[in-house]
């Protein structure tokens, strides 16, 4: 489990194995086996290098996220939560519900389409976690959701880069999808 509180970022070095380029966080409790979340995406450690680590990424995960498949690539880190750390963002799992789409980014307030399908568990006031980084959520009309990004997660995360037409990776509320399936049991 994550908190969608970004760590540090870092840089793609190698696609297979995937290596990340990690100075920024701290490494000194990584070992091989451990989960880190990469652009929200939970991976697990395979091997240590003297600037960071490598994971393999199935090729159902490379399908189902985006930000994975380019050298150079900046990506956001968050090591697992451990039992009684702060949980400052929400609970975010790693597993990516889908890709969604920057319609727009201007004075701090990004707006993103999402797919269909996810749009129903998108609720105003609720958590969202785009590429990594848990948001509160400000406006929904349809399948559109707006976010309002503060200078502090613009200036530690990646999302200061998006613009219309970027993809991102979103986990949407781990409370919502399982709620849905209870109610759905009735």
């Amino acid at each position: 489990m994550f908190t969608g509180i970004v760590q540090a970022t870092g840089s793609i070095v190698r696609l297979e194995p995937l290596e990340i380029d990690c100075a920024a966080l701290d490494r000194t409790d990584v070992a091989v086996g451990d989960s880190i979340a990469v652009q929200g995406v939970c991976l697990t450690v395979t091997g240590l290098t003297a600037r960071g680590f490598t994971a393999d990424v199935s090729a159902e995960t490379r399908r189902v996220t985006i930000g994975l498949d380019r050298v150079g690539t900046a990506v956001n880190l968050e090591k697992a939560l451990a039992l009684g750390e702060r949980l400052g963002g929400h609970l975010v799992s790693g597993h990516i519900d889908g890709i969604g789409e920057v319609s727009s980014f201007a004075d701090g307030v990004l707006r993103i389409r999402a797919p269909r399908e996810l749009a129903r568990y998108v609720a105003r006031k609720g958590s969202i976690c785009i590429d990594g980084v848990s948001l509160t959520v400000n406006r929904v009309e349809g399948d559109a959701f707006e976010v309002f990004l503060i200078p502090h997660t613009l200036q530690v995360t990646t999302l200061g880069g998006l613009a219309p037409g970027a993809r991102v990776n979103l986990e949407v509320d781990l409370v919502a999808r399982y709620l849905e399936r209870l109610l759905a049991e009735r």
